[in-house]
């Protein structure tokens, strides 16, 4: 079921008196239900919002008063263009500064019909809009009250009560009467009362299909999309999973890390054991296995670990030559290399660093011209 609460906005001028007792009309499925100018309203608009109904909506009737509404015509235009044109000629025609005002054109259905312009101003707007959130109230709509009051018969003008206020509509415009000036607009035409029943059925046609919303340009609600309960339980669900696994992977990767090391370890000490050496752990043997391939000259401290290195530095560099090479039982190769530049020299030794070992180096000026270093190359990287 459909349930419209139609709620009149207070003239700007009244807002200030919190006595003020707002028309309103609650509407279900095309029916007025009920009705009255107290605080009855609120009653009505929460009732529907009880039962969980997707179509609620409440629409504010903005008085005559702050929104006249004039309607224009463009016979030649099509719809679009007369809505443009009706909002240019509607500016050109008001008083005041531009920028304050607030013009909203309706478009027409078809080519030919008239085009509705209201004009009321951005302070109207505010002081409404701001109204209504102090009662935690969000239209769907506000719609010019004069908007909703048919054209009148050739030569008459209708006058209409719409949430206790007087509106004279006149074939181009709608505006709140004055009693003074009414005769005057109206010169030779007729003033006749709207029936009363007539005027319902308009009014509710045009809270069903407002033919103008204020709620447009920068006053245009911005978009709230709805959040499914459901399916935010399943996103905290998701994150929460989310967040486990991805403190288990790395909780898991370092207990493999642990378990493969261990099992690295027990593998190293079981071959050092075949080996012939006993030790408490990987370290302990490995340094072990390295102390007695020193003492036998094997190993990464011998002869053949560095030496290779140091002809390979050497194949990458042409022109050095080795002039004396030496080793000790601690892994340490002395060299002395000649070049016939520093830069030659250098290359090797940048060489035998980028391999991982460290070196010692004292340059000095050979007998024959050429660049010469003593180089002390460690045989363990």
């Amino acid at each position: 079921m459909a349930h419209v609460l139609i709620l009149w906005l207070p003239p700007v001028a009244a807002l200030g008196d919190e006595n003020i007792r707002p028309a309103w009309l609650r509407v279900d499925d095309g029916v007025i239900v009920d009705s009255g100018q107290d605080d009855g309203w609120v009653d009505a608009w929460e009732k529907p919002q009880d039962k969980g109904a997707d179509d609620d909506r409440l629409v504010a009737l903005a008085p005559a008063a702050d929104v006249p509404v004039r309607w224009r015509f463009y016979p030649d235009a099509a719809p679009a263009q007369a809505a443009a044109a009706a909002r240019i000629d509607t500016l050109k025609d008001s008083l005041g500064d531009a920028a304050a005002l607030h013009i909203v054109a309706g478009q027409p259905a078809e080519a030919g019909q008239a085009v509705p312009v209201a004009v009321t101003t951005h302070a109207a707007m505010t002081a409404w809009t701001e109204w209504l959130g102090a009662r935690g109230l969000t239209p769907a709509a506000i719609v010019p009250a004069a908007v909703a009051v048919p054209p009148p018969e050739p030569d008459t003008l209708w006058t209409a009560e719409l949430g206790g206020e007087q509106i004279v509509r006149t074939i181009d415009r709608a505006y709140a009467s004055d009693p003074d000036l009414d005769p005057l607009i109206a010169g030779a035409h007729d003033i006749a009362p709207l029936d009363p029943d007539r005027m319902r059925e308009a009014l509710l046609l045009s809270v069903a299909t407002p033919p103008l919303d204020l709620l447009t340009g920068g006053w245009k609600p911005k978009r709230k999309w709805p959040v499914d309960p459901a399916l935010l339980r399943h996103a905290k669900r998701l994150f929460i999973a989310l967040v486990a696994i991805s403190l288990a992977v790395p909780i898991i990767h370092a207990i493999r890390l642990a378990s493969d090391t261990g099992r690295a370890e027990d593998a190293t000490v079981a071959m050092a054991k075949k080996a012939g050496v006993t030790a408490a752990d990987a370290s302990a043997a490995e340094a072990e296995l390295d102390r007695r391939l020193a003492a036998a000259g094997g190993g990464p401290l011998a002869f053949s670990v560095p030496a290779s290195a140091l002809y390979d530095a050497m194949d990458d560099t042409p022109g050095v030559t080795l002039k004396t090479l030496s080793h000790r039982t601690d892994g340490t190769l002395t060299t002395t290399i000649a070049a016939p530049r520093v830069d030659d020299v250098n290359k090797v030794l940048l060489a035998l660093q980028a391999r991982g070992y460290r070196i010692t180096a004292q340059p000095m000026a050979g007998s024959d011209g050429l660049q010469m270093a003593n180089v002390t190359i460690r045989a363990v990287p």
